[in-house]
């Protein structure tokens, strides 16, 4: 078995600070988009007897509809993996592959501090996917 060191308190307070940040401006994405997405269906929905109804007009709300609907989709994705990552960081197991427990590369860490796969595990899962 490999001993592993442990992250150090302050890297896990800095990534710690770093995905609530994160988490902030996610949420604050996700209410815009949601409050956009109800606005464009209340106007869409109102008094429709001064519009002229063409079929692309049509096509061109719900597409938008859909969009912003799978954009908040994605971003509560992301969220999910923000708030899973804060947890592993209150559990202690943060900063560790979650499927051969190897601690993940810090330069991961920063461009993603919500990984919780190491590189190797993340293209199987990825792959697995397709």
């Amino acid at each position: 078995m490999v001993k592993v060191k442990k992250i150090k308190k302050e890297k896990l307070n800095f990534f710690k600070n770093l995905l609530e940040k994160q988490r902030e401006i996610l949420i604050s994405q996700i209410q815009h988009l949601e409050d956009d997405a109800l606005k464009n269906i209340q106007e869409s929905s109102g008094d429709l007897s001064s519009h002229t109804l063409h079929i692309a007009d049509l096509a061109t709300d719900n597409y938008n509809r859909d969009f912003s609907i799978g954009l908040v989709s994605s971003e509560e994705d992301l969220l999910r993996q923000i708030n899973d990552a804060l947890k592993r960081i209150k559990e202690g197991t943060y900063g560790y592959c979650s499927e051969c427990q190897k601690k993940l590369p810090e330069k991961r860490l920063k461009a993603m501090p919500y990984a919780d796969l190491c590189i190797e595990h993340q293209k199987e899962k990825e792959n697995d996917n397709f």
